[in-house]
């Protein structure tokens, strides 16, 4: 339990109160529609159901507000630098963010289906009060006229229509258009915001996220109909409990005049406005940003389909582990695709190392393949940098490295950092030791980084610090023939792989026995774990963080961190 809640106390708290919020919410704003004298009337001709469709909407007040925030990148980033005194416990809650809004969109999903279905329930209940199905109280209240000149004010939005049905009343009142347009954007986003969607046909998800702005705006014009009404105070007032058993002398006798009624006023609009201007502010920087020119210093192919571009910006900074957005109008207007910075930030230009793994990038690798020689790529726009958990790894005493496959670049960016700190003859790092693990299915993806740890190799080995970087790689695809050539030149001194004297190790990493090392080799320390990786590797690594944590503050203690774009 203790290791538990060194690394998820904190984002455990902040779920709870979330959580907690929006149970206050349902609950308090379930009783004032189930309680409330100024509703006693409404509940005559709809029940329960008045309730059961107003304590969702407080709830999706909330979490519409929330909605916008997590992937407001420049406003993480900037809180991000701003919280560098708060510990990295809580910056760490930052790379959560996209978790976040998926989570707060469940919320709202779920929350949109509670509210449709009492909706449709009462206009069904509408109508019946209408026709004088629920008794004499409920005809009387349905037959109010909004008729000013004799100080009446209708209760039940139905006409008295008998062709009227639920699919009419829904297509032809504000409430009833706008509820049906933001149902469907919903509908649309999440459905192609699954796993498989986004990544076998990410263009669909792309898009259809943008149904967003569709559903904002249904969301501020949704209650300006003000369909669901109160009663009013009046001079002299009526007094439901009196006058309830008498509707046939509303109006004839001075205790019971006829009951005022009138539609609530908006609110959805004072909850998402807010969040709407930082949004629109973030889009703008973002606009801003596109429209700065980006030279290519060198395009460079490697093998196993990997892109590496150098690029120059003016006014562009950088710090380790970060990541930028990127945009080639030749490929596509309007898609924007996250890839992490391979450079370091002593570097005067930065490096992007992009994979072929879907329409986009294969589309802009096969345009750059066949440019002539000497020509400038496509034109790009760049967006960022924004901040990443790998940020914090110079944060920690001793620091554990996951790449798999292309998920190393963010790492290549840490250690050509450290090759340029040791450059220096006194470098400053509170960093006193660094595992690097690497996992790939192909050989090849070997090759253009090999080049970087060969330096880094080197360096260490000159400056009788070769204990400070540890680093392992793992080809986890091989079959008997690598197995074969491996056997024939096991006895030289390098790799016959990569090159390096650190040999190459195939299958994968036996992860108990790597944190057990760590912690032997590390008492008493604070270990950062960082994954660039799939999620299945990262229930994994998360597991063994805490597996090996000690809440002794004399033991070893791990905490995870991973990449999230």
């Amino acid at each position: 339990m203790a290791n538990w809640i060194i690394n998820h106390g904190l984002e455990s708290f902040i779920l709870v109160v979330w959580m907690g919020i929006n149970i206050f919410l349902f609950v308090n704003f379930y009783l004032f529609y189930d309680t409330g004298p100024q509703f006693f009337y409404t509940r005559q001709l709809i029940g329960s159901a008045l309730s059961w469709a107003r304590a969702p909407a407080a709830v999706l007040n909330f979490n519409c507000m929330l909605i916008l925030l997590p992937v407001c990148r420049n406003l993480l980033s900037l809180i991000r630098g701003s919280f560098m005194c708060c510990g990295r416990t809580v910056r760490k809650q930052l790379d959560k963010n996209i978790s976040f809004h998926k989570l707060v969109a469940y919320m709202i999903a779920l929350m949109t289906a509670v509210h449709t279905i009492a909706h449709l329930l009462n206009v069904e209940w509408f109508i019946n009060s209408q026709h004088g199905k629920y008794g004499p109280l409920a005809g009387n209240l349905s037959a109010l006229e909004d008729n000013p000149a004799k100080n009446t004010t209708f209760l039940n939005p139905i006409d008295d229509d008998d062709d009227i049905t639920p699919t009419v009343f829904v297509f032809t009142t504000i409430a009833g258009l706008t509820g049906v347009v933001i149902t469907l954007a919903l509908i649309l986003m999440i459905t192609s915001s699954m796993e498989v969607i986004r990544r076998n046909y990410f263009e669909v998800f792309w898009y259809t996220h943008h149904l967003f702005i569709i559903f904002f705006a249904g969301l501020v014009f949704h209650g300006a109909g003000r369909i669901v009404r109160s009663q009013q105070v009046t001079t002299p007032p009526h007094n439901y409990t009196l006058c309830k058993d008498q509707p046939q002398n509303w109006g004839v006798i001075p205790e019971c005049p006829i009951p005022q009624f009138a539609g609530g006023f908006p609110q959805t609009w004072m909850w998402v406005i807010g969040p709407m201007v930082i949004y629109i502010c973030e889009r703008f920087l973002r606009f801003v940003r596109y429209m700065q020119t980006v030279r290519y210093k060198k395009i460079v192919m490697h093998p196993s389909k990997v892109l590496e571009l150098q690029l120059v910006k003016s006014g562009f900074k950088m710090d380790v582990g970060q990541y930028v957005f990127l945009n080639c109008p030749a490929v596509s207007q309007l898609e924007w695709h996250p890839f992490t910075l391979t450079s370091a930030p002593e570097e005067d230009f930065f490096t992007l190392h992009i994979r072929s793994v879907g329409d986009w990038t294969d589309q802009l690798i096969r345009m750059v393949e066949n440019l002539p020689d000497g020509n400038q790529g496509p034109k790009i726009g760049v967006d960022g940098p924004f901040g990443t958990a790998s940020e914090d790894v110079f944060d920690y005493e001793v620091s554990m490295l996951v790449g798999a496959g292309i998920g190393v670049t963010p790492f290549a960016s840490i250690l050509k950092s450290i090759w340029y700190k040791f450059k220096d003859s006194n470098p400053k790092l509170r960093t006193r030791k660094i595992y690097f693990y690497w996992l790939c299915r192909e050989t090849h993806a070997f090759e253009w980084f090999a080049d970087l740890l060969q330096v880094l190799e080197k360096e260490m080995e000159d400056r009788g610090m070769r204990d400070f970087l540890t680093y392992k790689l793992y080809l986890t695809g091989w079959d008997h023939t690598h197995a074969a050539h491996v056997m024939v030149h096991f006895d030289k001194d390098t790799d016959v792989i990569t090159g390096l004297k650190q040999k190459t190790h195939y299958g994968r990493p036996n992860w108990d026995k790597e944190f057990e090392q760590v912690r032997q080799e590390n008492p008493s320390s604070v270990v950062g774990t960082f994954l660039c990786g799939p999620a299945a590797l990262a229930k994994v690594l998360a597991k063994k963080c805490m597996k090996y944590s000690d809440v002794d503050p004399r033991k070893t203690k791990f905490y995870f961190n991973k990449e999230n774009f």
